[in-house]
């Protein structure tokens, strides 16, 4: 069984928004450096987004500074991403993961995720 189930992808026009989610299975999610990815296929996993467990801090990837927001409900142990102003680039599968390193400009070490959700960006 995958820990995480992503959610929330699919088609909107450039400009627009959307917003994931992801649940996580047999894990708490606040005791993990947690977020979000992307990949596009046959090309490298580019780390979005992450919460690191110490402190609660949120970095992102410069790629998506101002446009993605993170959040995490503990209480429901989900994760989201809200996604604005896309662009035809950010057409990609999105997936939450483990990070195993969560810091400013230093997100990675990815490991555990789910089967990812679609999102297309039309131009």
């Amino acid at each position: 069984q995958l820990p995480f189930a992503e959610s929330g992808g699919g088609l909107v026009p450039n400009g627009g928004s959307l917003r994931l989610s992801c649940v996580a299975s047999g894990i708490a999610l606040d005791d993990f450096n947690i977020g979000w990815f992307r990949q596009v296929s046959g090309k490298d996993r580019i780390p979005l987004a992450c919460i690191n467990r110490r402190d609660g801090s949120i970095y992102y990837g410069e790629s998506v500074k101002s446009r993605f927001i993170l959040s995490r409900d503990n209480g429901k142990n989900r994760l989201y991403l809200q996604m604005d102003s896309l662009k035809p680039e950010d057409t990609a599968v999105y997936y939450c993961a483990k990070f195993g390193r969560c810091r400013s400009e230093d997100l990675g070490g990815l490991a555990s995720w789910g089967q990812g959700t679609q999102v297309t960006v039309s131009s």
